[in-house]
């Protein structure tokens, strides 16, 4: 009996003493999916993203982040074809959150694409992935906190822009596509920029402001578009679409001073790297991009989240082993 009660004593002070450790009673770990670009090349990826989506099954993530772009830029633009892709992204078990990609929308009106209005695409889109934007895609959905749903009625139409917690880590979608996010071709085009170009900026403030107040670890934020991060003045006129959110991510990144994760698609190769410049031209070392893989590389990125991790963030490409190009024969 003795024995057994100095057993017990023995473990219950270590018990304590991890207790006490900093950062160990409070340490919380999940992991969640990344991906993007995908399906592309319409019909063939079909199955590629379908083996994707298996593998991201077995290894339940929290939740899985799509980037956009679910069509190539020269894939007709036919709703059988978001259908489809909305029909694929149901076989995932766990939640989906979605944001939309110039290629569903923007580049709509070239030839190859149906020659059709992207204005008109874009409330499609919005219809057919959206209809309840209080939640995730997704067979086990997340609640979500829409923009649609702020008390400013002018963002009314922005049921895409999403934000969601774990963890204490704020999450959010922004509405930010390829294609120079729109700002192009002609006056209707230049509008709906500017329109959906003020909608982004509050929500990166109104993200921000909820991550302060909430004593949050870190932002995670999601767009479609590569913001052309190494045009410097005066080559910021070849990114004139995406001046104002690269601003606001700068400014945001340095006064928030902790750990901020960019995920975005568009170019397709996997990018892990700190490429936001801040003044004096040095780079803002809290602030890491993951651009995800794409159009013939159909894998994703597991990020792994530990908050007694001060990077917070770490990474691990998931690789599908059919979706890998072969060997040719010697």
């Amino acid at each position: 009996m003795r024995c057994q009660s100095v057993l017990s004593a023995a473990v219950f002070g270590l018990a304590t003493l991890l207790a006490c450790l900093p950062g160990q009673a409070n340490a919380e770990r999940f992991s969640f999916m990344a991906m993007g670009d995908t399906p592309y090349n319409i019909p063939a990826d079909y199955a590629a993203f379908s083996r994707l989506i298996a593998r991201t099954n077995a290894l339940k993530p929290a939740f899985t982040i799509h980037v956009g772009d679910i069509i190539s830029g020269q894939t007709r633009c036919d709703d059988e074809l978001y259908g489809r892709v909305r029909d694929l992204f149901a076989t995932f078990e766990g939640a989906l959150v979605y944001t939309p990609g110039d290629n569903e929308w923007t580049d709509c009106h070239r030839v190859n694409s149906g020659g059709m209005d992207p204005v008109e695409r874009l409330a499609r889109v919005r219809q057919l992935f959206f209809a309840d934007p209080a939640k995730s895609l997704g067979r086990a959905p997340l609640r979500l906190v829409s923009q649609s749903q702020s008390t400013q009625p002018q963002f009314a139409k922005f049921v895409e822009n999403a934000r969601w917690e774990r963890a204490g880590v704020v999450f959010a979608t922004l509405h930010v596509v390829g294609s120079n996010n729109n700002l192009q071709r002609d006056q209707a085009a230049v509008n709906e920029y500017i329109e959906r170009n003020a909608a982004n900026l509050a929500w990166i403030d109104a993200t921000f402001a909820h991550a302060r107040e909430t004593g949050a670890r870190g932002v995670v934020l999601a767009f479609q578009a590569h913001l052309r991060f190494d045009r410097e003045p005066p080559e910021t006129d070849q990114r004139s679409g995406f001046n104002d959110t690269l601003n606001a991510l700068k400014r945001h990144a340095i006064a928030w001073g902790k750990p901020v994760l960019l995920i975005h698609g568009d170019y397709h190769n996997l990018v892990i790297d700190q490429p936001l410049i801040g003044p004096g031209r040095r780079r803002i070392m809290t602030a890491t991009r993951l651009l995800v893989h794409g159009e013939n590389h159909v894998h994703g990125t597991l990020v792994h989240v530990d908050t007694d991790n001060p990077d917070l963030f770490s990474f691990q490409p998931v690789y599908i082993p059919e979706n890998l190009p072969r060997a040719n024969p010697q």
